[in-house]
């Protein structure tokens, strides 16, 4: 079964429509706060169909997602008890929330800096920042950085890299998606 490969074909051709940069705005914005799909699946064909553009999309994609976590900093600030926290417990997200706020007490700003970068999921900290009532310059800084690094990364490889990343991509798409899914499975199995 080739999902990813079919995917991936999906997303090089949304990054050729007329309205490609705002939708990558939009999903880079709302995977900041609640949506499960990063925004490097969008970005990488887009910067790899055009790499051109590829500064210029590695910069709405970090903008988009700062400003994310912004509001799911404010969301977590403002509305943790009414809205969030009955959420998180429908979830059964309690124990992840309880783990990221101990990331938050042991290693604090750096913990946004790193999920910023890393593929842990941005979103929970975003909310937790907020929760905690972490100070705002230093969120809003330590993700622009984090944030910033990953995307300009991606964006990078995809420039640089050309047509030999674009074979060896499709080469190995459908590998690394299920690895990608394999080690979320993991990381789940692990924290929950």
């Amino acid at each position: 079964m080739k999902i990813f490969e079919t995917c991936y074909e999906l997303c090089l051709k949304w990054a050729q429509h007329k309205h490609a940069e705002k939708y990558l705005a939009g999903l880079s914005c709302s995977e900041s706060m609640f949506f499960p799909i990063p925004p490097d699946v969008m970005l990488a064909p887009m910067a790899l169909s055009q790499p051109q553009k590829a500064w210029r999309f590695a910069l709405i994609t970090t903008v988009a997602s700062v400003i994310g976590g912004i509001l799911g900093y404010l969301l977590g600030y403002f509305a943790f008890e009414s809205f969030i926290q009955p959420v998180v417990i429908e979830m059964g997200y309690q124990e992840r929330l309880a783990q990221a706020t101990l990331w938050f007490e042991e290693y604090g700003i750096w913990v946004v800096f790193l999920a910023g970068f890393s593929p842990i999921p941005y979103k929970v900290f975003t909310v937790s920042a907020g929760f905690l009532h972490m100070a705002l310059i230093p969120f809003i800084i330590a993700s622009t950085i984090g944030r910033g690094m990953r995307f300009f990364l991606v964006a990078a490889l995809m420039k640089y890299g050309g047509p030999m990343v674009e074979i060896k991509l499709k080469k190995y798409i459908e590998i690394i998606g299920w690895g990608t899914v394999a080690f979320a499975v993991a990381l789940y199995l692990i924290f929950r």
